[in-house]
């Protein structure tokens, strides 16, 4: 059938020029190089319109009442229409240019067509794209056919939002496909939010009970210095997207802190009893507030329970 066009082609040299002029604008650069390469090989004008007659639903081509507008064309499209673009010009310049994030599915639709669409359009090009993997279940592809597909919202529903948001943080690499099992969930929730930063508060809550001096600097060298440790890393991640570093970071500090409970013994009463308290008391405080991107409710509870000294289950062990 005949169709618009896009003239696709012209941008080749366009879009080569930029990727090398940007070497982080598509993130992991494993991607930017795939996106390269296919850039390098050619670009071939695409099709953006469709047959009124066989889509009847679509959005009219204007001019031309027999052509509508080709879904993927019109959807690329959105990232500036939702923004009132071309008439509200204020909001479309406080969000434009933006981020995007997109599956490795959607590489060429946005780090090349879209950005092609731009320029053409005389519109600044996207920041960053950040391209992700995909999940599988017990590594096999989502399918109906295979009764296979694992529902958020009962997941939720069963063991808590941020249980969920830790798994899939924590466990799915950022850039790469990752996989998910009840198995796999259920043993890092136990090891890693039961067992860890749970049993750690619960403890550091009790503990505090035995003093009545606010917590005003950590005094121990090496907590401090782990801490600092900790939270270098946590920043250097998260810049690098690496949010499963970052998670591990924190960890570091909730695995030294049950260490050091258990070297210091805080709750006998010596003379660094209060001290050591205090310290734990301030660990948790920092890495509650560390935590609030990627668990904010646990975060609040965490911080709630140190101010109010009243310990309640974290996460109940499955």
């Amino acid at each position: 059938e005949e169709n618009y066009f896009f003239r696709y082609s012209k941008y080749q040299k366009k879009l080569f020029e930029f990727y090398e002029k940007n070497p982080d604008f598509v993130l992991p650069k494993s991607r930017l190089n795939e996106i390269k390469k296919f850039t390098k090989q050619g670009l071939k004008d695409f099709s953006v319109s469709r047959l009124k007659e066989k889509m009847p639903w679509g959005i009219p081509v204007p001019n031309d009442d027999k052509h509508v507008i080709f879904v993927w064309f019109d959807a690329l499209i959105n990232y500036l229409s939702c923004l009132g673009w071309p008439e509200n010009k204020k909001k479309f310049n406080d969000f434009w240019p933006g981020f995007q994030i997109a599956g490795k599915d959607n590489l060429r639709q946005q780090s090349s067509m879209w950005q092609a669409m731009l320029l053409s359009a005389g519109l600044p090009l996207s920041k960053k794209i950040f391209i992700h993997g995909f999940i599988t279940v017990n590594h096999q592809k989502m399918s109906k056919t295979l009764g296979n597909v694992i529902s958020p919202f009962k997941l939720v529903q069963k063991y808590g939002t941020d249980s969920v948001r830790y798994f899939l943080l924590r466990e799915i690499p950022s850039t790469e496909d990752g996989d998910f099992t009840f198995e796999k969930f259920e043993q890092r929730y136990n090891s890693d939010l039961a067992k860890g930063i749970g049993n750690l508060l619960a403890r550091v809550v009790v503990l505090s009970k035995k003093i009545k001096q606010k917590p005003i600097k950590i005094k121990n060298l090496k907590l401090k210095n782990q801490i600092e440790k900790s939270r270098k890393k946590y920043q250097k991640s998260l810049t690098e997207f690496n949010f499963s570093e970052a998670l591990v970071a924190l960890w570091q500090i909730i695995s030294f802190c049950d260490k050091h409970i258990s070297e210091q013994k805080p709750w006998q009463k010596t003379e660094k009893q209060a001290e050591t308290i205090n310290d734990l008391v301030l660990a948790l405080n920092e890495t509650a507030q560390l935590l609030k991107p990627f668990l904010p409710q646990t975060s609040e509870k965490i911080l709630k329970q140190l101010k109010t000294k009243k310990s309640q289950p974290l996460f109940p062990r499955i």
